[in-house]
């Protein structure tokens, strides 16, 4: 059976994963709203934000590995009803969140240009780097509160928070970059700047609700000094595999990037980060879906629920697989009127589709092993093997592959390919991983 007959399962799934992907929608839609406000303003505005969009990508992306372990252990705690445990964990997890997020603010605050240059052969965007770089902390708490209310099933209040973010983002953008209204005309500037405004907001609102609102987690000031030996070991034990796997993913990020920008080019790099928007943009429901799979799944491993979750996997698998093909298909639907909405060159058009038509291929294998993996596999406890996975690939794989493309002078779309390749391969180790079944552990004490 592939699809299973309990209804439980797709209410909570659709419950959970519906204002989880909304979340991530409009979180998106902040990046997206910036993104085509600069892309108005031709290929050097657009590529001068290159590398401050790939910092606050790595900070998104260490963020979202120690939220992974916060709602991991929260959602297996909270199926056992232990309150005192969430708390625990939630505290830990904002403190590391937080001092990560403060060090790569004041790293990029100071030292903006150095930064850049490692992306930009003109270290263009030390500017906007240093404006974006106040935000960052701000973005860091808001995650760590929003990964807890995940956990405990209340994902809600973090869309709602998001979505204030998103239209306080987008009017200030208006106001700031072209300098409507009684403001001064910031240009790139202003874009970091109202992002700043619109991340202040998203935290108010959040720190508002656990304070005077919330029944779940019932968190006071003085939790956050009250920390568990036991659980702040396990925690970590089970939290530093997934952080990292997000720090190789940065790594092969930064990797990708650099590969780009050896070509010397604005019009690449341009068209490189119109195809990332878009490619983020298809991700939104497939990481709100993993995200949801991962609290049921992790639930019913803190209530000792080990059948049932047979019929959960196999169905979880079968909706991925689905989704990616679908994915594939929008992308290419969606690429034309996508690039439409940026001022850029022809050559940057250009660059543009092909990328994107080869995200449309590996979009299919990255809904199945990543989602599946994310969704199942760390969701059931086991939050070391996509470490393992993810570093044997790319390190063996992706890294010589692109390099020895390169020195082939190969087009760019075989480089592009070789630098997404993993996203296909690892669909074999998944699927066995995925079906065997040794990936339930109980992380709760």
């Amino acid at each position: 059976m592939i699809f299973t007959k309990d209804k439980s399962f797709y209410i909570s799934l659709f419950r959970l994963a519906l204002p989880m992907a909304l979340g991530n929608l409009i979180t998106f839609l902040i990046t997206l709203t910036d993104s085509v406000i600069i892309g108005r303003m031709g290929d050097t505005a657009t590529a001068s934000v290159f590398a401050g969009g790939l910092i606050a990508t790595a900070l998104q992306m260490f963020i979202s590995g120690i939220e992974s372990g916060v709602t991991v252990g929260i959602s297996q705690y909270w199926g056992k009803g232990e309150r005192e445990a969430v708390k625990r964990i939630m505290s830990i997890g904002t403190v590391l969140i937080f001092s990560f997020g403060t060090a790569l603010a004041a790293a990029s605050f100071f030292f903006p240009e150095q930064i850049s240059l490692l992306f930009t052969k003109s270290g263009s965007g030390a500017e906007y780097l240093r404006v974006l770089s106040l935000s960052f902390p701000l973005f860091a708490l808001s995650g760590a509160i929003g990964a807890a209310l995940k956990g405990v099933e209340s994902p809600s209040v973090v869309t709602f928070a998001s979505l204030i973010a998103f239209v306080i983002n987008l009017i200030f953008d208006y106001f700031l970059v072209f300098g409507k209204l009684w403001f001064t005309e910031m240009g790139v500037l202003g874009a970091g700047a109202a992002t700043i405004i619109a991340r202040l907001s998203e935290l108010l609102i959040l720190v508002l609700y656990i304070v005077f609102k919330d029944k779940r987690i019932k968190l006071t000031p003085l939790d956050f000094f009250k920390l568990d030996k036991k659980i702040s070991k396990d925690f970590l034990k089970y939290t530093t595999p997934i952080v990292l796997g997000q720090t190789v993913w940065i790594v092969n990020t930064f990797f990708a990037s650099y590969v780009f920008a050896s070509f010397g080019s604005e019009s690449i790099i341009t068209g490189l980060s119109v195809a990332n928007t878009l490619n983020s943009l298809s991700y939104i429901i497939m990481n709100g879906l993993s995200g949801a799979v991962g609290i049921i799944i992790g639930k019913c491993v803190g209530k000792g629920k080990v059948k049932i979750l047979k019929e959960y996997t196999y169905t979880t698998q079968a909706i991925f697989i689905i989704l990616g093909i679908l994915t594939s298909l929008t992308l290419l639907l969606t690429k034309n009127p996508f690039i439409s909405l940026y001022t850029i060159s022809e050559e940057a058009v250009s660059v543009a589709k092909t990328l994107i038509t080869v995200l449309s291929i590996t979009i299919i294998g990255t809904s199945y092993q990543s989602a599946c993996l994310i969704g199942i596999v760390r969701g059931g406890g086991d939050t070391s093997f996509i470490l393992k996975n993810d570093a044997v690939f790319i390190f063996l794989g992706v890294i010589p592959l692109t390099v020895l493309a390169l020195k082939l002078s190969a087009p760019i779309w075989l480089v592009f390919f070789a630098l997404k390749c993993d996203q296909i391969f690892k669909c074999i180790p998944a699927a066995v991983k995925i079906n065997r079944f040794r990936w339930i552990k109980n992380l709760t004490k």
